[in-house]
């Protein structure tokens, strides 16, 4: 007979921007600037689809966004390129910073035996620039892009890569994934993890978070660590 796995959480899941990292906009502001020199004009009702867009698939991974976008595979990559390039000089120029709490909401659930990783819908290049940029490369043991699992959001790959090597857990179910996006809230659902929450500091409102499947909805990452042991307490015999 097996027995079953705890429900302590001992792997936390964490998006980056809009969830530890406040970036300001910047997503739109690069978007415009790659998208600008594809051709598409600001101000144009062809910009306002496109922006709309991007605000709606806050969260997936931005290759994918930008196949949507702009049809063929090559120019997508183009507009990716463009995107990663503009995205970098905002952030090397200082327009990004912490969510207020989330260093200390880290430090505290590693201080309580558990491992935290960082992902992202940027990448590897991107992803490196902001966690230098916010002096974070040590923060953690492991950040994870699109790239470094397989498959970005809304797909369970970066979770599930997360699971494979950190090694930390015994079955998904000690998993718990934090994000400010529905795409953020699919992936942690579709990985199994135990706890799925949404944070109210980035780019999806409650209704969203909840409908796409959240199990908590916090004001910010901050409350993620009393979340989680409010959670383990509610789920030990």
């Amino acid at each position: 007979m097996v027995s079953n796995v705890s429900t302590d959480i001992r792997l936390v899941v964490l998006d980056m921007a809009g969830t530890t990292v406040a970036d300001g906009g910047l997503v739109e502001q690069a978007f415009s600037k790659a998208a600008e020199r594809l051709g598409v004009e600001p101000g144009s009702q062809d910009h306002a689809e496109k922006l709309q867009y991007v605000r709606d698939t806050m969260g997936e991974s931005k290759i994918t966004v930008f196949r949507a976008l702009f049809g063929d595979e090559e120019k997508a990559q183009l507009a990716n390129a463009r995107f990663e390039e503009a995205y970098g000089e905002l952030v090397n120029g200082g327009k990004i910073a912490p969510l207020p709490g989330a260093e200390e909401a880290i430090g505290r659930l590693k201080a309580e035996g558990r491992t935290v990783v960082l992902t992202t819908g940027f990448a590897r290049a991107t992803q490196d620039a902001i966690l230098s940029a916010l002096g974070w490369h040590d923060l953690v043991g492991l950040t994870l892009c699109p790239a470094d699992a397989g498959r970005g959001r809304p797909y369970p790959d970066m979770v599930l890569a997360a699971f494979l090597r950190t090694a930390a857990v015994d079955g998904v179910r000690q998993i718990a994934v934090a994000g400010d996006t529905a795409y953020d809230m699919l992936s942690g659902v579709r990985s199994g993890a135990g706890l799925v929450a949404g944070v109210l500091t980035g780019a999806h409102d409650e209704q969203a978070l909840k409908e796409a499947g959240a199990t908590h909805v916090l004001a910010s990452v901050a409350e993620l660590p009393d979340a989680i042991a409010a959670f383990e307490n509610a789920t030990t015999p």
